[in-house]
């Protein structure tokens, strides 16, 4: 087969394999429909089949053991077929909007069990108004940590007493222990906490790490030996002998969005927490400083609708956070990365008259960089938040803070006419005009 060929062979097999896992969900759901508890023989005797919810609240009863049978024919434990089978029943009937897109072929069922899972400690009505907000998203446009984080925001903020709650039972789980996993002369040592003092001790250790001293003393050490050896120095000093470190004082900038009033904030690299939550810890922050460290200081909202170009390749730190703003993640299709550290690239190239400006600007990984500028892929950005992609066989992808959607089809081979060249030159003309 010739490369588009190819390419058309595996986009037809993805989508029957998705349409197959589409059907056992359907299935699934049939099957708590045939195991009625109504089936159960009048019976006392100990050990006897019972009855048992589905799902979540609202779902009907079914037999204990239903899941015994399904789960053999396709070749998973009993708990793995009672765990589909109460997602399935759940998109059912408390996912509407979920098990509509399900039934037009248009749903992922991996992306709809995860919300049937997720919102199972919900109420009917709370668990249908994440419905509401995540089912576009479950055709499979998010890449999947980035959909994990969509649905988790959602969740906590249909539930803000259940999201509280869960932060109090957490905040008890506090602990600092050697892990069992050592081998081979290594050992690991792990601290969990509240994502404050975390990010104080990681801020820490990279200051240490960082310092001229450490750099001296450890000459042909990595950065991650650096870091190690700077927390060994800040927890005990005596377990290194060169260098004295002192007191460190550290910054920690922190990312925290807000949203009008919603009772739920999302910290960057954390998720989502609430606004209560947020409250005690800039409080026991603010109690904690002395005058020699400084204040909290917020930084103000950025107005995204006003970022002037400048003349020049290099971007000015205010830009690149309105940036990162706009494209919370990487815009390559289907990326997952969602950092701070990635490339800002020019989409029309700075030496080829493109501005540094923010609808010319967006963030990629390395790799996703390098695939762009070497491996024939083009990108232009119609206005800032929405990214055309073109592959070298002529598809196109849409990419934006929904994900990433096909907007054309694919020439069947390699080798594009100049006829579909045009073509496609064209529509990415007229989506940037």
């Amino acid at each position: 087969m010739s490369a588009g060929e190819v390419l058309a062979f595996v986009e037809a097999e993805h989508a029957a394999r998705v349409e197959a896992e589409r059907n056992i969900l359907k299935a699934a759901c049939q099957w708590a429909v045939l195991h009625s508890p109504d089936r159960l023989p009048a019976s006392d005797r100990r050990g006897r089949e019972r009855a048992r919810p589905a799902g979540g609240v609202g779902t009907p009863l079914i037999t204990e053991y239903a899941a015994a049978a399904f789960g053999a024919r396709i070749q998973t434990s009993p708990y793995g077929a009672k765990k589909l089978i109460a997602d399935a029943v759940d998109i059912k009937l408390r996912l509407p909007r979920i098990q509509a897109g399900v039934d037009e072929g248009l749903v992922r069922t991996g992306h709809a069990r995860h919300v049937a899972e997720a919102t199972r400690e919900l109420s009917e009505s709370e668990a249908g108004w994440v419905d509401a907000e995540v089912a576009e998203s479950c055709d499979g446009r998010l890449a999947w940590t980035r959909f994990q984080a969509l649905v988790e925001g959602k969740v906590a903020a249909a539930a803000p007493e259940l999201a509280r709650l869960k932060e109090e039972a957490a905040a008890r789980e506090v602990f600092a222990r050697m892990s069992r996993v050592n081998k081979h002369g290594m050992a690991t040592y792990t601290v969990h906490g509240d994502a404050m003092t975390i990010a104080g001790i990681n801020a820490a250790a990279n200051e240490v790490a960082d310092s001229e001293d450490l750099k001296e003393a450890m000459p042909d050490a990595s950065a991650n030996q650096r870091r190690v050896a700077a927390v060994a120095l800040l927890v005990n000093p005596a377990a290194h002998v060169d260098p004295t470190v002192g007191p460190v004082k550290v910054r920690v900038k922190v990312y925290l969005h807000l949203y009008g009033d919603s009772p739920i904030a999302r910290l960057e690299g954390h998720g989502p927490v609430t606004t209560d939550w947020v409250r005690h810890q800039v409080s026991r922050l603010a109690d904690a400083r002395t005058s020699t460290t400084g204040a909290i200081r917020v930084t103000p909202v950025i107005d995204l609708n006003n970022q002037t170009p400048v003349d020049a390749y290099e971007i000015p730190a205010r830009m690149r956070e309105a940036v990162h703003l706009i494209h919370p993640g990487d815009v390559f299709p289907y990326a997952a990365n969602t950092s701070r550290r990635m490339d800002l690239d020019h989409a029309i190239p700075y030496s080829e008259g493109g501005p540094t400006a923010v609808g010319n600007l967006g963030p990629l990984t390395r790799t996703h960089h390098r695939i762009k500028t070497h491996a024939g892929w083009e990108v232009r950005q119609p206005f800032p938040g929405i990214v055309i992609w073109r592959d070298p066989y002529g598809a196109h992808y849409l990419v934006d803070q929904t994900g990433t959607r096909r907007v054309t089809g694919t020439p069947g081979d390699q080798t594009l006419t100049p006829a579909e060249l045009h073509f496609s030159q064209t529509l990415i003309n007229y989506l940037a005009a």
